[in-house]
């Protein structure tokens, strides 16, 4: 078994106590360190995307796996070209106001930066406004997350997308939307770009819209 698969059965199984002696073996060992990156975590993330859509394990499985990239990731920063970890592009999460839930988002979060995005997280119950700005200070954002849990606060998500939708950066952004109440139908009527059903598919949504 290479170095880098040592470090994929590790990020798969979620052992983070481990995952940085492994990184650094497999970078003593001589391995490139945009491989290890790829292969040995991004990949591995990959198959645990699937596994979590296939229901073979569920979100307590997901987050370890992805605390155990986070650890892996800090070994390995120093040794990267800067922007590889972010190579995809910036991503500006937020969950819309008026809700107040943050577990889905933090897990599309974690999953969109293990698929290699920069993530810019603004957090919970996000105004309208302080997403336009978080935009303006990021011109080079290419993807907008917008999360809302509660069928309440679905009409502050179509204000939201509105919003961006009138904005003069639209055509430099494109708009996913998430979260329990949301379908592919309401995503299309408000305007975004994309929706998906739970966190392993928005990251593959994430890398074919950008």
């Amino acid at each position: 078994m290479s170095k880098i698969d040592e470090v994929a059965a590790l990020v798969e199984k979620g052992k983070a106590k481990q995952i940085g002696a492994a990184v650094q073996a497999a970078l003593d060992d001589g391995c490139d360190p945009a491989e290890i990156l790829n292969k040995g975590m991004i990949d591995a993330m990959g198959v645990v995307g699937e596994k979590f859509k296939n229901n073979e394990i569920f979100v307590p499985e997901m987050l370890v796996a992805a605390k155990a990239m986070k650890v892996g990731v800090e070994v390995l920063k120093p040794h990267l070209s800067s922007g590889s970890t972010g190579a995809l592009g910036k991503v500006i999460i937020a969950t819309v106001a008026g809700d107040l839930h943050d577990i889905g988002k933090n897990l599309v979060a974690m999953m969109i930066e293990s698929a290699g995005f920069e993530v810019i997280d603004l957090g919970v119950d996000v105004p309208i406004d302080k997403i336009i700005a978080a935009v303006n200070e990021n011109p080079d954002c290419k993807i907008v997350a917008l999360s809302a849990l509660l069928t309440t606060t679905m009409p502050s998500l179509r204000d939201t997308v509105a919003a961006l939708n009138g904005a003069p950066f639209r055509s430099n952004i494109k708009i996913m939307v998430g979260g329990a109440p949301i379908t592919q139908a309401f995503a299309d009527e408000i305007g975004a770009d994309g929706y998906s059903e739970d966190a392993a598919s928005a990251a593959t949504l994430a890398k074919s819209l950008a």
